[in-house]
């Protein structure tokens, strides 16, 4: 009879163990909303709602200061954007940049936080100076590197010109060929110490084991580095790589300083096209199509090379 009434108060108990569990998890979905609701908030007022009033406005033929009214026109501001000589050369600047920018100040960034990653004397003041250009705001920065780069009396040329006996000068932001490249020299020294920071953070969390194995199986210090270094900054590299590529697509404050896009458009990119189209050229509505062309670039680039490089999930 015991027997029998244990048998039957098993099935309860277990029941009411998974329904405390079931509601457990309501609790913890319940404040998990709750504590994400702030921010889905800011996201929906500050990036869904203004770019779903893009994609409305890029439909219509809305003018700044125009006395037309203003009427639905489908896709003809995507359709005049995909086919302007003027907006292609700025896509095609923003490709060139990026695929140039995000591997060399990536693996400079890599060498720099290995550089930096030493038990020396001082080696905290080496860092603070090659994270200081971060701190720099970007049009200070771009306005100190335009009088660097200035073909009569800058800094770079003077260099040149002593060392060749004054063979050697260059115009740089005016050289159609050096102009783009100017400004990629620029962007890589103001922003790699953010990079190299996130890389120093990967590399103090890697186990100092995992070395001391590798250096009594032999290996080389080359090849703790690429067998051990490497592959255990796997997700912090690849994090590095996508916030590179995003604030490459976004590059205009050091076009607007140096060069408002000249010489004949080598330097002009998407940004800069979207603020002339729709502030100098008063055709907001054109302009809202640039920026959402923009945006779904940058998702889909963002997106494909999340797919390419995948996380290690270990």
């Amino acid at each position: 009879m015991a027997t029998s009434l244990e048998d039957r108060a098993a099935p309860r108990e277990a029941h009411g163990a998974q329904r405390e569990e079931r509601r457990q998890r309501r609790r913890r979905r319940r404040a998990g909303v709750l504590f994400s609701l702030p921010g889905l908030l800011l996201l929906l007022a500050f990036l869904v709602t203004p770019f779903l009033m893009a994609v409305g406005l890029s439909l219509t033929n809305l003018r700044l200061a125009s006395p037309l009214d203003t009427r639905f026109i489908g896709l003809d501001n995507y359709i005049a954007t995909l086919t302007d000589p003027s907006f292609r050369q700025a896509f095609g600047n923003n490709v060139t940049f990026t695929l140039v920018v995000v591997p060399l100040q990536t693996g400079l960034a890599l060498a720099l936080a290995v550089l930096v990653n030493q038990s020396l004397r001082g080696i905290k003041a080496f860092r603070a100076i090659y994270f200081s250009p971060v701190v720099v705001v970007m049009t200070v920065a771009a306005t100190v590197w335009l009088l660097l780069y200035s073909p009569d009396h800058g800094l770079l040329n003077g260099v040149l010109s002593f060392v060749s006996f004054g063979t050697l000068q260059s115009e740089w932001l005016r050289s159609e060929t050096m102009a783009l490249p100017s400004i990629m020299i620029m962007s890589i020294w103001q922003g790699v110490g953010f990079q190299m920071i996130i890389i120093l953070a990967g590399l103090q969390d890697i186990p100092e084991e995992l070395y001391e194995a590798g250096a009594i199986d032999g290996a080389s210090r080359w090849q703790r580095f690429a067998y051990i270094t490497v592959p255990q900054l796997r997700n912090t590299l690849i994090f590095v790589a996508t916030v590179t590529m995003i604030l490459a697509f976004r590059l205009f404050d050091q076009v607007w300083v140096m060069t408002r896009g000249a010489p004949l458009g080598r330097t002009n990119v998407m940004m800069l096209e979207m603020v002339t189209v729709g502030f100098e050229r008063q055709q907001i509505a054109r302009a809202s199509a640039i920026a959402v062309i923009f945006f779904l670039v940058v998702l889909t680039v963002t997106i494909v090379q999340r797919f390419l490089l995948k996380e290690d999930r270990g």
